[in-house]
C-alpha cells in the first residue's frame, strides 16, 4: 500500500509524524506522504518541519516517507504560486484540496490545480469532464479517497477518469489512527467506485510511479 495523502499535528491530524509513519509501517505500507493542509499563513513553517522529520525517518526505516502539502481552501488564483513555493521549500508531492461536495471549496479550484501542474487533485468531487481531460493532458492524478464524506463522489471521479484514461490513485486522507487502511480494503473501495479488477492493479501502480518519479 502506498498512501500519498495523510495529515499530522502540523495541521488537523491527531498524530505526530513519527507515530503516523510507525502505524503505516504496521499496516504494511511501502510509502507514505505527509501532506498537511497549507495556505499562505503556514506554508513556510509546515514544509520545513515535514521535510526534517521525513529525512530523519528515511534514514532509519525501510518505508519511504515523502514530505508534501495539501493546498487547502485558498483562492484558485493563488494555487500556482503556493504550489511553486511549496516545492521550493522541499515539498516533494503537492496536492490540492479539490471541490469535494461536503465542504465549501471555491469553484474553479479543480481547474486551477490542474493548470498549476500539481501531482494529485484530492477528492475532486463532481469534477467537470473538461477538467478530467486536462488532467490527463497535464499528468495530474485524480484521487479516489477512503475518507468519509469526500468518498461520496468516488463513483463519478472513477467513471470520468476511466472514460478519458486519466490517472487515478487511491489515498486515505488520514487524520486519525483508524483512517489508515490495508491493501485489501483499498481494493474494496476501488471496486465500490465501479472500477473493475483489470484496472485496479494499474491504479496502485500509478502511486508507485509517482514515488519512483520523486526519487526519494
Amino acid at each position: 500500500m502506498i498512501d500519498l495523502h495523510t495529515h499530522s499535528i502540523f495541521s488537523d491530524g491527531e498524530l505526530i509524524p513519527s507515530e503516523l509513519v510507525a502505524r503505516a509501517v504496521d499496516h504494511g505500507y511501502k510509502a507514505i506522504a505527509i501532506t498537511d493542509h497549507v495556505d499562505s499563513s503556514n506554508l513556510t513553517s509546515v514544509v520545513p518541519n515535514v521535510v526534517r522529520v521525513a529525512n530523519d525517518l528515511n534514514r532509519y526505516w525501510s518505508i519511504v516517507v515523502i514530505p508534501g502539502v495539501e493546498i487547502t481552501h485558498v483562492p484558485p488564483e493563488m494555487i500556482a504560486d503556493i504550489a511553486k513555493e511549496a516545492r521550493s521549500l522541499g515539498a516533494k508531492v503537492v496536492l490540492v484540496h479539490g471541490e469535494t461536495i461536503v465542504e465549501p471549496v471555491r469553484k474553479g479550484t479543480n481547474r486551477a490545480a490542474i493548470e498549476a501542474g500539481v501531482d494529485i487533485l484530492a477528492h475532486p468531487g463532481l469534477i467537470a469532464e473538461e477538467d478530467v481531460i486536462l488532467a490527463k493532458e497535464r499528468g495530474v492524478a485524480l484521487e479516489i479517497t477512503a475518507r468519509k464524506g469526500h468518498s461520496l463522489t468516488n463513483g463519478h471521479v472513477a467513471k470520468m477518469a476511466l472514460k478519458h484514461a486519466a490517472s487515478l490513485v487511491i489515498n486515505t486522507d488520514t487524520h486519525a489512527p483508524d483512517d489508515l487502511t490495508y491493501r485489501f480494503m483499498a481494493e474494496k473501495i476501488l471496486k465500490a467506485a465501479g472500477i473493475g479488477e483489470s484496472d485496479i492493479s494499474g491504479i496502485f501502480k500509478n502511486s508507485e510511479d509517482i514515488v519512483l518519479k520523486l526519487q526519494i
